[in-house]
């Protein structure tokens, strides 16, 4: 080999190792540069340690309020399925008062009475209420349930309550049992 050929391949060389050390270099910049400061993964814990402590919050907000929601309707199947024997003591009370002049009757509608009301004050104390319905009232779809429309007999009766076929209860505030009406038309 010439001198000549020796020095291109030593300037060959040094281009190269010149461009590998900038290389080098380069990486290494991006490797610090890639590398996050203490304060910024102390941050970024924080934020990750708040983000779960906000999610925990919600979580036990959440569970808390359908707790509350489930106890206080936790009897309304009870309720509904108990609501048909009221119905059947408010009409033994209705067809005991037709027959007032015979004695046993009487006895036998105190009976009931103090039956259907000792049962009633029970209900009532576990939340149940009656949904007033008065002949006469606006008909509310969002509180009543119309089961037939006849001609109103008069013409202030047009779209309001008639009849009350069946009474509404309540369960704290949310209705269980519709009251069932007729209404004019």
């Amino acid at each position: 080999m010439s001198k000549k050929e020796n020095i291109e391949k030593e300037a060959i060389v040094n281009e190269q190792e010149t461009i590998q050390s900038e290389e080098n270099q380069d990486i290494e910049a991006e490797v610090v540069q890639d590398e996050p400061t203490a304060e910024e993964l102390i941050q970024a814990e924080k934020d990750k340690f708040l983000r779960l402590f906000a999610e925990f919050e919600n979580y036990k907000k959440r569970t808390t309020r359908e707790r509350i929601e489930l106890f206080k309707t936790a009897g309304q199947e009870l309720m509904t399925s108990l609501l048909p024997i009221v119905d059947d003591l408010e009409r033994a009370l209705t067809h005991t008062e037709q027959d007032e002049e015979n004695k046993v009757a009487q006895e036998l509608r105190e009976g009931v009475l103090l039956i259907y009301q000792k049962f009633y004050k029970t209900l009532e104390t576990k939340g149940l209420s009656k949904v007033e319905t008065n002949a006469g009232d606006t008909f509310d779809a969002e509180i009543h349930e119309a089961i037939t429309q006849i001609p109103a007999p008069s013409e202030d009766l047009k779209g309001k309550i008639i009849d009350c076929v069946e009474k509404g209860y309540k369960l704290g505030d949310k209705v269980v049992r519709y009251p069932k009406v007729v209404i004019g038309q």
